[in-house]
């Protein structure tokens, strides 16, 4: 097929919907809460809504999709994006999947407030998946109304466009819609419910098929139905790996895990911190997933989490992302077991997470501090006494490293000398007592004497650590910064926020502001804090 390489009129994208070709759909039609058994999907249209506005849209995923900048510009653009009009060849479906939230099985979940529309086809023969989110309910919106509200559709728009520049896997944004109408959100939980602007994200992705995904089905004993949705997963998204059979299945799971190790080798590099990894909020893909109550490590703290559901327990705290990847990859070795009935094949498959993390958690490590290789004779313990120091006093992650590329390469330089270009990275300038400045000065004299050992020119140390270590991330006060404006009409933020984000490793001058530290009153306000699910 000859595919167009520019799209004018948004008619002309092609679908190509094979989700809903091969697989089963939910005989029922009518669009209530219920458990949808026999099926991996149903059929539901968009809520219709009053007063579309787009507050904003990434060109990079217009590109993707063909799009030129008028069609993203036009009215009609908002009316099909919010979900008001629906394009030839869309055929709008919700999933059904389950998954452990908080560690326990909670049954059916699916996509209580995300609808497919379907499948382009993009001018290189590519396939991508559609998705609205917040575009009203579906069979699996429980007792929720399958709305979103402004605040946390700003910070999934962003973040996803954010975390694809920091070279990070994940679902992609293409727009940013406000429905026009109103939404009443309890944001805390507290009892003290109000109305939030309503809006709607359009996401994009190869697939949106979870680890919950497979475990409905086994949970249910739906194993023909399961098998079948392998099949089809492993022919549309992993067709390198050959046509479906018990090896293949392997070799699937092991690439999965695979995956998964390098996704979550990034989140620990950057400092970003999901806030809840529940297994319905893991992707096959490897694919960050489900922005919800995410953070990004401001101080640096491995015990931080950013949902205030988790804040007794901290299961999803920072320094626990790795492990809680590889339980959650043990939930989908359990769901897929019955299709293998080995247990030792299926553990030699999730110890290539293991090993994957391991690899790639040096070579991270490496790259961070400006080594060419990672020797663990010496940098284990170097990486080590780096992140307690980081801890012992309040310490900005990403200014730190961003900084240690300045660091003069000088042992007989006094401790006040040495950290004078790590200054602007601490929050309490009290906190750096005598023994705090000792303990950071001989930590500063090894590392330059790991570094010079290693023979690297400085000038390739800082570009190693340059393009590691971003200079802009999406900070939490500047993502609630560009909230507060945009629920005032006021979009400038939003869109500026996404050019920045667009080259987190240049210095861009005239930019410095955000890349500043966390600021005090952002310290312990609601959405730079702590968050909820609460969308």
């Amino acid at each position: 097929m000859d595919y167009p390489k520019k799209i004018s009129r948004l008619d002309d994208l092609i679908f190509d919907n094979r989700f809903t070709r091969e697989l089963p759909a939910d005989p029922e039609t009518v669009n209530n809460r219920r458990q949808v058994f026999g099926a991996c999907y149903s059929r539901v249209l968009p809520t219709q809504v009053a007063e579309p506005q787009t507050v904003a849209y990434s060109r990079e995923v217009a590109e993707l999709l063909d799009l030129s900048e008028e069609v993203c510009k036009s009215a009609d653009f908002t009316q099909v994006f919010v979900g008001n009009r629906l394009l030839p060849g869309m055929d709008p479906y919700a999933l059904c999947y389950g998954g452990h939230q908080f560690g326990n099985w909670a049954g059916q979940l699916g996509d209580g407030r995300a609808i497919n529309l379907g499948e382009v086809v993009n001018c290189h023969g590519e396939h991508l998946t559609l998705q609205l989110k917040g575009a009203g309910s579906t069979p699996y919106s429980r007792t929720a109304d399958g709305l979103a509200v402004l605040r946390s559709s700003v910070r999934e728009f962003l973040c996803s466009e954010a975390m694809h520049h920091l070279g990070v896997p994940t679902t992609r944004a293409l727009s940013l819609i406000l429905t026009g109408e109103q939404v009443v959100r309890d944001m805390f939980y507290s009892g003290d419910p109000k109305p939030e602007p309503g809006a709607v994200v359009c996401r994009v992705a190869p697939s949106f098929t979870r680890f919950g995904s497979f475990q409905i089905f086994a949970a249910r004993g739906e194993i023909d139905l399961m098998k079948k949705l392998l099949d089809y997963t492993i022919r549309t998204d992993f067709p390198h790996l050959g046509e479906p059979s018990l090896d293949v299945y392997l070799k699937w799971f092991a690439e999965v895990c695979r995956r998964t190790a390098e996704m979550i080798v990034h989140w620990q590099r950057v400092g970003f911190v999901h806030g809840v990894m529940n297994t319905d909020n893991m992707s096959i893909l490897g694919l960050t997933i489900d922005y919800g109550p995410y953070g990004w490590l401001e101080n640096y703290d491995s015990n931080w989490t950013p949902n205030t559901t988790d804040a007794a327990d901290r299961r999803y705290r920072f320094g626990n992302q790795p492990q809680i990847a590889f339980w959650n990859l043990g939930q989908l070795a359990n769901a897929i077991y019955p299709l293998i009935e080995q247990v030792e094949p299926l553990q030699q498959a999730i110890n290539v997470y293991t090993k994957t993390f391991e690899q790639g958690w040096q070579a991270m490590v490496a790259a961070k501090l400006g080594l060419n290789t990672f020797d663990s004779a010496t940098d284990d313990e170097l990486n080590t006494e780096l992140l307690m120091l980081l801890q012992s006093v309040e310490t900005d992650m990403t200014i730190f490293y961003r900084k240690l590329a300045l660091l003069v390469m000088d042992v007989e330089l006094s401790d006040e000398a040495l950290m004078a270009p790590l200054m602007e990275a601490y929050y309490v300038p009290e906190q750096i007592t005598d023994a705090y400045q000792a303990g950071l000065g001989n930590w500063l004299r090894s590392y330059i004497k790991r570094v010079q050992a290693s023979g690297i020119a400085n000038t390739e140390r800082r570009n190693i650590m340059n393009a590691a270590n971003p200079k802009y991330v999406l900070r939490n006060y500047l993502a609630q910064l560009a909230i507060d404006k945009a629920e005032q009409g006021d979009f400038s933020m939003v869109n500026e926020l996404l050019e920045l984000l667009r080259y987190p490793y240049d210095e861009q001058p005239g930019k410095e502001e955000f890349a500043l530290k966390r600021p005090d009153w952002a310290r312990q306000r609601a959405g730079c804090s702590m968050l909820s699910c609460s969308s």
